[in-house]
């Protein structure tokens, strides 16, 4: 295939086979010299993409996705503790930072737990995930849109989950808010704070259903047109702190944001007397708004954004899906807003040999509804292996 021939992506090829080949040694090592109880494991994220889909974090030709080395353990007999070192590659480059460093409480009582540090926020049903535990290849349009992706940040989250059959958690995250809105036309601190409330339980042997509900509300509203003109003039925006580039030079942040966002998202899972070894279906759905793009928005200027997701394990080793996603934005120009309107379809069959690994093929269309003259269509191919042990998926 031509777009695997460039040079770049041949160095990127070489970058991800030296992490492939140096991943199981540092994972042995650290098990070895560890206390028991701790744990280590390391994912390569190796795709190619035919061309580069619009608000996509994958490039075209060969690069590598999200690929991290993570440790875990308790800290005595209350408090247990993470990291994670997360690569993936940029024109051509491969990029590294840390995407997780947090202590966490193991002991409060009535059902709290305390988080600080640098973590994914528990907004909606997936940005709390690793995207490479994604169903497909790149996350959709809402997260991309909205989130950069998959929004971490350094904050403090508190949880209480109730002490119920039925699982209910709710709980108040307070972040920086620099990884969501890099260049801020002004910002203050705290610059975000996610309220999120989760619910779910079983219906039967075969059968199991979660939801949520999150609102973030964001102080740092997003620079527009005017922050270039200052910077020619050497002006700095109020709130752009200095040495940011330097700080947080991998963070692309959120293409569209608002002051509030509202996340909802339900997610239904089916497999024969609850075995999802053999057979398993999957649906998920979420939808979010927008709202306040910045100071100059009315009631009428929100960005929306949905998807659908079915996904079918049809035999323990192949599964395929289809998603369906939808942006509406409202995109802003100083002191006036454009309409944009983006859908895309997403078609993918994954091959699971093992539980470390998997091989996916991806087809995605996009359709430019007004604003997106980059949308594509794109065929993508991706591996995962996964080294040593990961903390179990949540549902």
């Amino acid at each position: 295939m031509e777009f695997l021939s460039n040079t770049p992506c041949m160095a990127v090829l070489r970058r991800a086979a030296t992490i492939a080949l140096l991943a199981p040694a540092a994972t042995l090592a650290l098990a070895q010299t560890s206390p028991s109880a701790w744990q280590a494991g390391a994912v390569v994220d190796l795709g190619a993409s035919s061309r580069e889909l619009a608000l996509e974090g994958r490039e075209q030709g060969l690069g590598l996705g999200h690929s991290d080395v993570n440790v875990r353990g308790p800290l005595g007999r209350h408090f247990e503790a993470q990291g994670t070192a997360a690569v993936h590659s940029d024109d051509g480059k491969v990029e590294a930072e840390i995407e997780e460093a947090w202590l966490q409480t193991r002991s409060l009582p009535a059902g709290w737990q305390v988080r600080a540090g640098r973590f994914s926020s528990q907004l909606g049903y997936l940005n709390e995930l690793h995207p490479h535990t994604d169903d497909f290849v790149q996350r959709p349009l809402l997260y991309r849109a909205f989130l950069g992706g998959h929004w971490y940040d350094d904050g403090l989250r508190i949880n209480w989950t109730a002490p119920t059959d039925l699982y209910l958690r709710l709980g108040m995250e307070v972040f920086r808010g620099r990884q969501l809105v890099r260049d801020a036309a002004s910002a203050k601190r705290p610059g975000a704070v996610v309220l999120a409330a989760r619910a779910g339980g079983d219906i039967g042997r075969s059968q199991s259903w979660q939801a949520g509900l999150s609102l973030l509300h964001n102080r740092r509203e997003a620079a527009v047109e005017e922050h270039e003109e200052h910077e020619e003039h050497g002006e700095e925006e109020e709130g752009h702190e200095a040495g940011h580039e330097e700080e947080h030079a991998h963070a692309h942040g959120a293409a569209f944001s608002g002051r509030r966002t509202w996340l909802a998202d339900i997610a239904w899972k089916w497999a024969p007397e609850g075995n999802n070894r053999q057979q398993q279906l999957r649906v998920a759905y979420e939808h979010a708004v927008v709202e306040r793009p910045n100071r100059f928005a009315t009631g009428s200027d929100r960005h929306h954004a949905g998807y659908l997701s079915v996904v079918w394990r049809f035999a323990p080793q192949w599964e395929t899906g289809a998603r369906f996603d939808l942006l509406r934005v409202r995109q802003p120009h100083e002191d006036h807003f454009d309409d944009g309107r983006l859908r895309e379809a997403a078609l993918m069959l994954a091959y699971k040999p093992t539980h470390a690994q998997t091989l996916r093929v991806q087809f995605t269309q996009q359709r430019d509804r007004g604003g997106f003259a980059e949308a594509n269509r794109a065929l993508q191919l991706q591996y995962i292996l996964n080294f040593g042990a990961h903390a179990a998926h949540s549902f």
